[in-house]
Order: structure tokens, then C-alpha cells, then sequence
């Protein structure tokens, strides 16, 4: 891995889990992303609704690569998207690896991480 990611991954998890007082797990960044995109703030989930806030992350996450489109909100408020092309095939790590690239890409391009340098 290299290191200027590696240091930039480890800004956006001590920023999301600053308010919580512990280090976040990646799953639980991913629902944090989907709660913010999903837009209501946070509220009591149903175990299945989780799910779906996790989807709205990773099609959020996914979308500026090209492997979703937003599509829009339905009636309830909840955004949908179509899966543009079907994603290579990667093993576990790579997709993890992926994954963590797109939630960095998601902060910088939010501008939710300030701009630090390594020394």
C-alpha cells in the first residue's frame, strides 16, 4: 500500500470516529456515508433498512467510477441508481482496497478531510 493513502485513510477514520470516542470499523463508515447521503439524518433503522443504507453507500461510493448512475428518489425519500457495468472481478483484498479508495475519494471530494502533508 502507499503511504500518502494509507495516511489519508487514517484522517477520514480518525474524523468519523472523533465523535464517537473509539475507532470506527469500515462497516461502520459505510453506514455513516449512507445515512448522510440518504439525507435524513439518523434515525432508528429496521435491520433491512440498514441494509439499504449501506447499499446507498457503496452505489454513492461507486457511482463517480463509473459502476452506478443515479437514477433519482422514490416517493419515500430513499435514492436509487442503475448498475452501469458489472464490476471486475477482484479478490476480497482488492475489493476492500477499492472500497477504501472510493470512501477517501468521497471525503476529498466532499472537502470533509483538511489538507495535510506527511513529513
Amino acid at each position: 500500500m502507499d503511504a500518502e493513502f494509507e495516511e489519508k485513510w487514517n484522517r477520514v477514520i480518525d474524523k468519523v470516529s472523533e465523535p464517537y470516542g473509539e475507532r470506527l470499523e469500515f462497516d461502520a463508515i459505510l453506514f455513516l456515508i449512507g445515512v448522510q447521503e440518504l439525507g435524513k439524518g439518523y434515525r432508528k433503522f429496521t435491520k433491512d433498512q440498514k441494509i439499504e443504507v449501506m447499499h446507498v453507500a457503496i452505489c454513492s461510493l461507486l457511482a463517480p467510477y463509473g459502476y452506478y448512475i443515479f437514477e433519482g428518489v422514490d416517493p419515500d425519500g430513499w435514492p436509487h441508481w442503475t448498475a452501469t457495468e458489472k464490476l471486475p472481478f477482484l479478490k476480497p483484498l482488492q475489493q476492500h482496497h477499492l472500497m477504501r479508495q472510493a470512501v477517501v475519494n468521497y471525503f476529498e471530494n466532499n472537502e470533509l478531510l483538511e489538507n495535510k502533508t506527511v513529513n
